[in-house]
């Protein structure tokens, strides 16, 4: 599969709210330069007249590049530095030495095309919420799961089982690969775009880094295969939106608890009713 990158020089202050709108026109991954923010979108999905019309609307101009997949590891290679949560979580590539006794977990990924280094506010704010949380013998269940991550991570704290799901093979196969990598071996991940064929009541933890539209759009469903007084993390969210999350969480009956916040994003915690 091959990939456009589209390379928007923006300041710091614009790149949350193009990162949040251009992850709803199917952008799967992002990277922050220096100058710039670098977006990543499957060439079949690509539109260039929607991101004219989105880039024109703020001002700013952008350039595009295609990309193979085989020059993804080179591309992300040269920019990726370990991510330290704390002293909680450390996030580092294969290629780095190991982060000792910097920090409490350390989770080794190759990202490939999927989402999550923990390098991006929303996936790090997730990881510090879920510090807080008692993963162990429980059903864990993480929607859009990119690289694995988060669900990896619940692994380590001693989840009894976790199920990711992602709408793209290739993330799937990704995680698949990382979880192996962490001898996560209580993780399993597969392909899925909803939540229908879950269990009802069957999650204790149902973590979601996705964003603010697929959030609200599935909010009962997520609510639905959580046990009761079971517990949702979502992030993805703009300072903004917290208000539309927090409400129609609490209209399918989801108490707020607690909440992460980083560069504009938010991470936000539900206990189920």
């Amino acid at each position: 599969m091959s990939y456009i990158a589209i390379t928007i020089p923006a300041p710091q202050e614009l790149r949350d709210v193009l990162v949040a709108q251009l992850s709803d026109m199917g952008y799967e991954g992002f990277e922050e330069r220096p100058d710039a923010l670098v977006a990543f979108i499957p060439e079949g999905d690509f539109v260039e007249n929607d991101l004219q019309g989105l880039v024109g609307a703020h001002g700013v101009d952008y350039t595009k590049e295609r990309i193979e997949q085989a020059n993804w590891n080179a591309l992300w290679e040269s920019s990726f530095e370990p991510v330290l949560v704390d002293d909680f979580c450390g996030i580092r590539a294969g290629f780095h030495a190991p982060l000792g006794d910097a920090v409490a977990h350390e989770i080794i990924i190759t990202p490939k095309m999927s989402f999550g280094t923990g390098h991006h506010a929303t996936t790090f704010s997730v990881v510090r919420l879920m510090r807080d949380v008692d993963f162990r013998g429980k059903q864990v269940f993480d929607f859009g799961s990119g690289t694995g991550i988060l669900a990896i991570l619940a692994d380590k704290l001693g989840a009894a089982e976790t199920k990711g799901i992602d709408i793209d093979d290739w993330a799937v196969e990704n995680a698949t690969e990382n979880a192996e990598m962490n001898a996560s071996g209580n993780v399993r991940f597969s392909q899925a775009d909803s939540l229908s064929g879950e269990e009802s009541g069957r999650f204790d933890v149902v973590l979601a880094n996705i964003n603010r539209n697929i959030l609200l759009t599935n909010m009962g469903e997520m609510k639905r295969i959580l046990k009761k007084h079971g517990i949702l993390i979502l992030s993805g969210i703009l300072q903004e939106d917290e208000p539309a999350i927090v409400k129609a969480a609490q209209a399918e009956g989801l108490r707020p608890e607690k909440r992460a916040e980083r560069e504009h994003w938010l991470a936000l915690s539900f206990i189920a009713s």
